[in-house]
């Protein structure tokens, strides 16, 4: 028996093994990058399940290699080489992005990664097509905003200025969208047109549009790791667009007390997520404050959830008090992780969610006065 229950049990492992193999694979990436002062180094960085990855690697004589194994496949990552050594967020640098995959990959290049020849799989084959595709609007885009960075109406005439940048970067990024857009359409075989169509996307989809596109991908695109996530995140984003019932959810406030959303029944709530770290989130916060201000004894209140990282409850509360926001606080601190964001399939922020008394969205992303017009219509306090 003891021998029968040992022949088990090694075959079981045998099974978890091989299944644990077969999620991921061994890539080789061999560069070849002239003209590097001696200081330059390079990284490899890419983002899976387990957070951000940054590997590093000497340059010697030009030439530099990485190996590793990966999970997800291919998995879409940066090379970066800072002249200087001192790490991906330094300057001067420059970077490639590609797609590691079981097929090596060999570069070389005369001067910089932007200049690379790059031989590889089919997968980085067809990325290149795209970026070809794209390199016109790219260029654009880089003219456009050097000349708003050194333009010296942008100091002394701001508004007006910004305003005029806007609407020419605007224009430049639906002629972006259409190009990427364009390519998912002509490539549904292709794993960089699930790529192409998460940048056509944004970070706050519309599902009722992106859906339609990402079910004419083939079943071997959309059954990858990347496109079952992507599936999960439009079904989240289904369940919290207008007209579906809010997820509820329980996360502790300032004071380690448990606040749930359905305490808040009976009133129109704002599900506001922020963090004390966003720029763009705390220059609506006077926005905010003065709906609340303007509606709080009308039935109208507001929770936000802030995503704040591990260990900077200091610096939440320090913009809670700075911003004047009296209204509901509640965070776990786990930045991007927050279970909150998380249920409500949020990707970027600021983002609201504006539920009904009972518990139904009723609108989504409203700032400045269209959240005060919104309020002033439903409570009738015209």
């Amino acid at each position: 028996m003891k021998n029968i229950i040992k022949s088990v049990a090694t075959i079981l492992i045998a099974l978890i093994s091989n299944a644990l193999l077969a999620q991921t694979t061994n890539f080789s990436l061999l560069g070849k990058v002239n003209k590097l002062p001696a200081t330059a180094k390079v990284y490899l960085v890419y983002t899976d399940a387990k957070g951000m990855h940054i590997d590093s690697t000497l340059i010697k004589d030009g030439r530099f290699n990485f190996a590793d194994t990966i999970r997800q496949r291919p998995q879409n990552a940066t090379i970066v080489i800072s002249k200087n050594g001192t790490g991906i967020y330094t300057f001067p640098r420059n970077y490639l992005q590609l797609f590691l995959d079981s097929a090596t990959i060999t570069l070389s290049s005369p001067d910089s990664l932007e200049n690379a020849n790059i031989t590889a799989g089919k997968v980085n084959a067809d990325n290149q097509r795209l970026k070809i595709a794209l390199a016109p609007v790219i260029a654009e885009m880089n003219v456009l905003r050097n000349n708003y960075i050194n333009d010296s109406r942008a100091k002394s005439q701001p508004k007006d200025f910004k305003e005029v940048f806007n609407k020419a970067n605007d224009s430049l990024h639906r002629v972006e969208g259409k190009i990427n857009l364009n390519f998912v359409k002509s490539n549904p075989n292709s794993m960089v047109s699930l790529y192409a169509l998460q940048a056509y996307a944004g970070p706050i989809p519309d599902v009722h549009e992106i859906e339609p596109f990402f079910n004419q991908l083939s079943e071997s695109v959309k059954s990858s790791d990347i496109g079952i996530g992507y599936a999960d995140l439009i079904k989240k984003i289904k369940s919290t667009t207008v007209g579906a019932v809010a997820p509820d959810f329980t996360q502790s406030d300032t004071l380690g007390n448990a606040v749930s959303l359905h305490n808040f029944k009976g009133k129109y709530v704002l599900v506001d997520f922020w963090a004390s770290w966003c720029v763009p989130c705390r220059k609506e916060n006077p926005d905010l404050l003065k709906a609340f201000n303007e509606f709080k004894d009308k039935g109208f209140t507001v929770i936000g959830v802030s995503l704040d990282q591990p260990g900077k409850k200091d610096s939440w509360m320090k913009a809670i008090h700075a911003d004047h926001l009296t209204w509901t606080q509640v965070s776990d601190l786990k930045f991007w992780k927050n279970e909150v964001a998380q249920l409500y399939a949020v990707k970027a922020i600021p983002q609201n969610f504006l539920i009904s008394p009972d518990g139904k969205i009723v609108a989504v992303n409203l700032k400045g006065d269209d959240l005060i017009n919104k309020l002033t219509d439903l409570l009738n306090t015209k």
